[in-house]
């Protein structure tokens, strides 16, 4: 799925008015009746629904929704803040709203005069849409608040008031509203997907009101969401006569003292990508473990009894992943540093590889291009440097993998993939049971694994990061979030790929 700059779905919203056709009202309508109809599937009319409607569309949006509500016997209450001129479709809609007699309809043009909430009502936001670029102020920043600190439930339209769709940098947050739900139209905003605005948007539900596919189709965006359908598409076809060599060799460079967790849990995940071959190259002291606990790996030792200090022969391998567990000595960063000299194939790096770089940023010259890195939040800091909210690390993420044409899969709630070409996805699989130890080192194997099959680095993170994602809903579904653990996202992984298959 795209994601469009507000002024973006503007245009695509013109384009479908124009070219459909239909009128710009009756496709207000039409984003009306979606809304109601997931309201009416979630709540019941036993709790009265609180409707703030500003002056513009997206108050339009609500006084349609209001109405519609009332139809279906709901108890509304209807708020129209008058703070400027309504719009064509809010005028005609309040005229609509005003023949519904179950609709008990109130204007507010002061900030003295707003409404009691009582924590079981629940409240229905379309004061402002998209079209913010600076904080609100005024009447409407007063009913914000007074939303906020009265409603136990809150449903915003299209986007929260008082959010900007993209870049919120300077905001004032304390005007914005926060939302238990946010029902957009066709698209998700960029700024849904920022660990800041969490408590704003609340869950997101993306409502398709069949804007004009070609408008979509020709609209350019750097930004997509993952789909199933995409990534389907990027996974190699297995042929009934291939054998393990068909398949690709992978190298896990990982494991030191103490932390031989890591390479088993990153070794058994690249082995279940459904590669051929995987050899995890550990610390002398690591051997018996290996044979031990994973007895499909190969075993390639160290000359050290207890970390990593220098790659073996390269040449058996189709791709090499290294990090997970590694350990940050200088003997480990001197192996690391080896390695990017010497590696021909492509290269995953994650945890301490990354920090192992960022201690010397020097290095970072000698990735091959195509490389992906895999950092949680602070590993990329420690590489890009400090940034104050996670919309500005996503600036630098793009940067970054511009700058050192490298792939940059930033892991999170909404892990974000920056391509050398200035391309970026948000991943749409995974919860937060995956935030648990190891998860990293699972996501390392599994990217590897792919590489080693043959697919392009871009293809390799996209598709590793979805399948680790839905490995995590799979067992999460299982079980629970909180008891999920990364083993169990290696144990999902085979129902993963058996989903995306169909």
């Amino acid at each position: 799925m795209k994601i469009f700059k507000a002024e973006q779905v503007r245009e695509i919203d013109a384009y479908t008015i124009k070219n459909e056709p239909i009128r710009s009202i009756d496709l207000m309508e039409r984003a009306a009746t979606r809304l109601t109809g997931w309201y009416v599937r979630h709540y019941h009319t036993n709790r009265k629904v609180m409707i703030f409607a500003g002056s513009g569309n997206n108050g339009g949006d609500a006084l349609a929704m209001a109405r519609m509500l009332a139809d279906r016997q709901f108890r509304v209450d209807c708020f129209l803040l008058r703070f400027g001129k309504l719009s064509e479709n809010c005028y005609i809609n309040l005229g609509r709203l005003k023949e519904q007699a179950r609709v008990k309809l109130y204007e507010i043009d002061d900030q003295d005069l707003l409404p009691e909430i009582a924590k079981e009502d629940v409240v229905v936001d379309g004061i402002f849409g998209s079209g913010l670029s600076r904080s609100v102020t005024g009447l409407p920043a007063s009913v914000i608040r007074h939303i906020n600190k009265k409603a136990g439930t809150v449903i915003a339209i299209d986007i929260p008031s008082g959010l900007f769709g993209e870049d919120n940098t300077g905001n004032d947050y304390k005007q914005v509203i926060r939302a238990s739900h946010t029902l957009t139209f066709q698209f998700p905003f960029l700024s849904f997907f920022f660990d800041i605005h969490e408590a704003h948007v609340g869950h997101m539900r993306v409502h398709d009101i069949k804007l004009h596919p070609m408008a979509i189709a020709n609209t350019e965006t750097a930004y997509r969401t993952i789909e199933a359908e995409e990534i389907r598409g990027l996974l190699p076809q297995r042929s009934k006569f291939a054998h393990k060599g068909t398949f690709g060799h992978a190298l896990m460079i990982s494991g030191s003292y103490g932390m031989m967790g890591a390479a088993l849990l990153a070794g058994e995940s690249c082995l279940r990508s459904g590669t051929g071959l995987v050899t995890l190259h550990v610390p002398k002291f690591g051997y018996s473990i290996v044979q031990t606990a994973f007895p499909e790996a190969i075993v390639s030792i160290d000359q050290s009894d207890i970390l990593f200090s220098e790659p073996p022969d390269l040449s058996p391998y189709s791709a090499i992943g290294i990090g997970p567990g590694l350990g940050c000595k200088p003997n480990s960063g001197k192996g690391l540093k080896m390695l990017l000299e010497r590696a021909g194939v492509p290269l995953v790096i994650d945890a301490d590889g990354l920090n192992l770089l960022a201690q010397h940023p020097d290095w970072l010259e000698l990735l091959p291009e195509g490389t992906i890195l895999t950092p949680h939040p602070k590993e990329f800091d420690r590489l890009a440097g400090e940034s104050t909210d996670s919309y500005e690390r996503h600036l630098k993420q793009r940067e970054f993998a511009s700058k050192h044409k490298v792939v940059v899969v930033l892991k999170g709630a909404s892990t974000g993939i920056a391509a050398p070409d200035g391309r970026y996805w948000f991943n749409t699989t995974g919860n937060s049971g995956m935030a648990t130890g190891g998860s990293g080192d699972v996501l390392t194997g599994l990217i590897a694994g792919l590489l080693a099959q043959g697919i392009a680095s871009l293809d390799a993170a996209l598709a590793g990061v979805y399948l680790h994602g839905l490995a995590g809903d799979l067992a999460a579904e299982s079980s629970s979030e909180e008891a999920v653990i990364a083993g169990d996202m290696i144990l999902y992984l085979g129902e993963a790929f058996r989903e995306l298959h169909g």
